[in-house]
């Protein structure tokens, strides 16, 4: 048997899909990852809240969370118009105050990038600061940003697109 909090779970998961279906319009690349990382966290969690039923319950509890992180990873990438984000901070990225004079949009994307891509991976910005860390040597390409510049564009973009997210209480990124 299921049990009442795991159907709780995955009706949680299909209304989070469904309120933001509107909000999907580019990024299938990126949303199927952020699907693909999704389902195998709630997997890994639903096999740990399963494990109290022995191992028939490890199983079911894995397939249910794959399930239900499955759905709400196309959830929080439904959020993400990565066409939108670029356009939104190349308009935006010189009136922050992290800005540094002579930098240009070139060096400050692929950190804006970082953060509204990594969103969906990790529970929280401070959760994720270290991996994003590592990762940014790897995507930052021609940047001539420091991972101590990089992070603070990485950390407007993550608060924006949480903000955006279906069931944000305040609007305001956090």
């Amino acid at each position: 048997a299921i049990g009442s909090g795991g159907n709780f779970a995955l009706a949680a998961a299909r209304a989070l899909v469904e309120s933001s279906r509107h909000h999907v319009s580019s990024g299938r690349a990126q949303a199927g990852r952020l699907e693909r990382n999704a389902t195998h966290s709630g997997a890994a969690v639903g096999a740990a809240l399963g494990a109290a039923g022995g191992p028939i319950g490890v199983a079911a509890g894995a397939a249910i969370g794959a399930i239900a992180g499955g759905l709400a990873g196309k959830g929080v990438a439904g959020v993400v118009n990565p066409a939108a984000e670029d356009a939104y901070w190349n308009g935006s990225y010189s009136t922050t105050p992290y800005y540094v004079a002579g930098r240009t949009f070139d060096d400050y994307a692929p950190a804006y990038r970082l953060g509204y891509t990594s969103r969906g991976r990790y529970p929280s910005y401070e959760a994720a600061e270290r991996e994003l860390s590592n990762d940014w040597a790897r995507v930052k390409g021609q940047s001539r940003l420091s991972w101590e510049e990089a992070k603070h564009a990485t950390r407007d973009a993550w608060h924006r697109v949480e903000g955006a997210m279906p069931g944000a209480v305040h609007g305001d990124g956090r």
